[in-house]
């Protein structure tokens, strides 16, 4: 077996989702002797309203066709952020317009898949394994960025997901983690408490040797690496404060796993609640709230990491974008193209990518939604490349000719 995940429920016991190779502990190097590059890869799950989180406030037709919804332009009550002159943070952002004045966040807008389908599943999928419209996809696009750049030093946390089960993004081959919290992860005791893990191990572990050849050992061996970075006794750096939400919590322990020198290399968190079809609001209200924690979070992020942002992207992503017209009742449908981020020390930020297709009806997608203009294929393309360095992504975006010409030019 290439990975596996381990489940056991027998009365006082849980076993925490497992997933890596049999090899891996004999090439675990405890501290990293030089830093590597980092992904974080932030899914905004049930299509967030990249026209209320990146606001078009230059172009008229966008308040012609949100009377109740549209944030206000740039200087009046509770007005967009102004990012460019056209284009504007909605004003819960806050949090992130300082990494756009430093150049550090770029934006890609009308951005997302070639695939019509408005179906959060469907989309979702084709997102997380980069083949728009085809379904039969067996592992997703990070795992086969594992599989083609493969590290000798490698240890069982090179790729974590901050989430209860292994997300389609990184299921494949290659070795990768889910722990939904880190002082969790590992066997829990009931009523015996740490004794009775402690015995479970023993138990289980001489079991696995035997049927598994040695990976249940090296499954508690990763427990107790991960232990003996103490991470009940974190506290994050420069002054960062992480929301207490779920998504702000899950965040903060990426954080953890970053600077505990592990060998974190890729880490996944997503964050629910987007799908905003009816009392979607506009500076107050679901959506608001939203992308207030949202940001938030991802500002403590970038804060509490300090300078291994110089060796950091963090990348958002939503499967679709929302219908331009807002709905009967003051929210807004399934639509198509997008707005994404990309924050990092070396990013070419303070700037809005992507051809902007306009929001005039005629120019529409279908003559209802934003259209697409560059294929989320091109984003994840040149992050591959240009910053973790594969010189030849093709094998990681099966079915897509990959072109440095259609990069957004995220990096120098």
């Amino acid at each position: 077996m290439v990975s596996r995940r381990v489940f056991l429920k027998n009365g006082a016991f849980a076993f925490v989702s497992l997933g890596f190779a049999p090899s891996f502990l004999s090439r675990t190097a405890l501290a990293a002797t030089e830093r590597t590059k980092q992904l974080v890869a932030i899914f905004q799950r049930g299509a967030v309203d990249g026209l209320s989180m990146v606001v078009p406030f230059g172009e008229a037709d966008y308040y012609r066709a949100r009377p109740s919804l549209a944030i206000p332009r740039p200087n009046g009550e509770n007005g967009a952020l102004d990012l460019d002159g056209f284009f504007g943070f909605n004003p819960r952002l806050q949090a992130l317009k300082p990494l756009w004045d430093r150049r550090h966040l770029a934006i890609i807008n009308a951005c997302g898949s070639p695939d019509s389908t408005r179906s959060h599943f469907d989309a979702q999928d084709y997102m997380e394994t980069a083949t728009p419209g085809v379904k039969s996809t067996a592992d997703g696009w990070l795992n086969r960025y594992l599989q083609a750049r493969k590290a000798e030093e490698a240890t069982p946390f090179r790729a974590v997901a901050l989430t209860s089960q292994l997300p389609r993004m990184l299921q494949g081959t290659a070795p990768a983690l889910a722990m939904s919290q880190i002082a969790q992860f590992g066997i829990r005791g009931g009523q015996g408490g740490d004794g009775a893990g402690a015995s479970f191990e023993r138990e289980y572990a001489a079991a696995a040797d035997h049927l598994l050849n040695g990976t249940g050992q090296e499954a508690f061996n990763a427990i107790k690496m991960l232990k003996s970075t103490d991470p009940s006794r974190y506290q994050p750096a420069n002054g960062a404060e992480y929301p207490r939400s779920p998504f702000g919590q899950a965040l903060r322990q990426i954080a953890q796993l970053s600077k505990s020198n592990v060998g974190l290399e890729v880490a996944f968190a997503d964050v629910g609640g987007w799908d905003t079809h009816v009392n979607q609001g506009a500076t107050q209200g679901q959506l608001a709230n939203k992308l207030e924690d949202f940001s938030r979070a991802i500002a403590a992020l970038v804060v509490d990491l300090g300078d291994r942002m110089e060796d950091t992207v963090i990348l958002t992503m939503s499967e679709f974008g929302r219908a331009v017209n807002e709905n009967g009742n003051r929210g807004t449908d399934h639509g198509h193209g997008n707005a994404m981020m990309v924050i990092g020390g070396n990013v070419r930020g303070g700037h809005v990518y992507g051809k902007w297709p306009g929001l005039a009806a005629e120019k529409r997608y279908e003559g209802r939604d934003l259209a697409v203009t560059t294929d989320f294929r091109d984003v994840f393309g040149e992050i591959v490349a240009r910053h973790l360095g594969v010189s030849n992504p093709s094998a990681i975006f099966p079915g897509y000719n990959v072109q440095p010409s259609r990069y957004p030019g995220l990096f120098a």
